[in-house]
């Protein structure tokens, strides 16, 4: 009977995490030239929308197939955390990856739509009037705007955060070490998921307002980039040790 050894199994979680972190800049460096909505999203007008889709679906379809390999990439390196705490912290460990893989699901439902369904709705709203399934195109397509925070698409991208914000505060703990980098990371992944908490309290309370939830949440998001590269250079440094 095969048996797998722990440490080839540690380096090839490390490799995996290493590369993904990898991809996960190039991606989005990659975000930074690809629009995702029409210019001035939240504040545009539906038909500038439809205009704007019709003539850049292939843009449009190509930027969103690229955030999807930036979250699938981004959940990787999280799987690698999570599984780096599991000697400190088993429960914990268990506890977020299955928050990751709730992100996951979550995430992929609405990047797919965007990919899939919102090209054809915008096709079939932009045909003239009375073309089959053009009323409940246009419908849908105001349901699942990409840039309004309390449509129907952004619900789940932000359940997607919420579900991170769970990770973080369940690894910031076993997670801090003596080397630089894992407390780096440790600390960021806290505070990302203490700042959207309480962002998200400030929402359920009526003091952040819809037009400011855009603003207000990006600013959190930076810790993000900052944790995965601190994991990247996390991932490298064990390697090296390994090999």
């Amino acid at each position: 009977m095969t048996t797998i050894n722990p440490i080839t199994l540690d380096k090839q979680i490390d490799r995996f995490g290493l590369w993904s972190a990898v991809v996960l800049v190039a991606a989005i460096i990659i975000s930074l030239f690809i629009p995702l909505d029409v210019p001035g999203g939240y504040g545009a007008e539906h038909a500038d929308r439809v205009e704007w889709l019709t003539e850049n679906r292939g843009l449009f379809i190509l930027g969103w197939i690229n955030q999807i390999v930036a979250m699938l990439s981004l959940s990787a390196v999280f799987f690698g955390i999570a599984w780096h705490i599991t000697e400190k912290n088993p429960l914990r460990a268990i506890l977020a990856a299955l928050a990751i893989l709730l992100s996951v699901v979550a995430f992929i439902i609405p990047k797919f739509i965007a990919v899939w369904t919102i090209p054809q709705l915008a096709t079939a709203t932009a045909a003239a009037t009375g073309a089959v399934g053009a009323d409940m195109a246009n419908q849908l397509l105001v349901i699942l705007n990409v840039s309004i925070p309390f449509s129907l698409y952004t619900s789940f991208d932000y359940l997607g955060f919420w579900l991170y914000a769970v990770f973080g505060l369940l690894v910031a703990g076993p997670l801090y070490n003596e080397d630089m980098s894992s407390k780096v990371a440790a600390v960021t992944a806290g505070l990302f998921g203490i700042a959207f908490h309480g962002l998200l309290a400030a929402l359920l309370l009526g003091v952040l307002q819809s037009p400011e939830i855009e603003a207000s949440f990006s600013w959190v998001f930076i810790l993000l980039i900052i944790l995965v590269v601190a994991m990247l250079l996390r991932f490298r440094d064990r390697l090296k040790l390994q090999s």
